[in-house]
């Protein structure tokens, strides 16, 4: 229990999955949605699959907003996973304007290649499969894993953070996009590490070290 993970469960996401993944590298994990339970863990795991607006009002709803950004500023270890990095940030525009986390300012956009001239207009939305991420700053969840790495994506919108030295890692889909966010305590990818393989699972691994203090 001492290096004991939580995986916020808040009726949406990839949760099983990502508890596996996490197992596979040797974590302690709980997936959970009660609040004493996220504020004993060691670190705390966001990951999440579907619409912002309905993700928002599932943990407003289960009273885990205020947990959250508490024990990050407190400096405990954080993942976020696909749309548990988008909501991260101050707002989306997925189904008109929705207020997000704002625990970093920046919004979260739809790829949008109408606009990018006729090399781009096939691309098909949401972005799925397989892509590389390229590392601008390299996290210490990073350690084993090479730059220009492949993993596995899903998604139709994308962060735009204000600050950009928060950007770890960009991906290029028609446009260069932010995959991955860290600052401090805090590691979000926009790519599944728990879908991605071996390469996803050095980063869960990574991500273990770094709550147990051994990274």
């Amino acid at each position: 229990m001492d290096f004991m993970i939580a995986i916020v469960d808040y009726g949406m996401g990839n949760i099983r999955s990502v508890e596996k993944g996490l197992k596979k590298v040797g974590a302690d994990v709980r997936i959970t949605a009660d609040r004493r339970v996220i504020a004993d863990a060691k670190g705390i795991v966001l990951p999440g699959v579907g619409a912002f607006r309905d993700c928002m009002a599932n943990l407003d709803k289960l009273s885990l907003i205020d947990v959250i950004l508490e024990e990050i500023k407190k400096g405990k270890p954080f993942l976020g996973i696909c749309l548990g990095l988008q909501l991260l940030f101050t707002e989306s525009e997925e189904f008109g304007t929705c207020r997000g986390l704002d625990l970093f300012p920046g919004k979260v956009v739809r790829f949008d290649f109408g606009q990018l001239g006729p090399d781009k207009r096939h691309l098909k939305i949401p972005h799925m499969g397989w892509n590389t991420a390229r590392i601008k700053r390299r996290p210490p969840i990073f350690e084993e894993v090479p730059d220009n790495s492949f993993f596995y994506f899903v998604h139709s919108f994308y962060v735009v953070p204000d600050n950009k030295d928060i950007v770890a890692a960009t991906t290029d889909y028609g446009t260069e996009f932010c995959s991955m966010v860290w600052k401090d305590n805090v590691f979000a990818t926009q790519f599944h590490p728990e879908k991605s393989q071996e390469t996803g699972l050095k980063i869960l691994k990574g991500f273990n070290a770094f709550v147990s203090g051994s990274r």
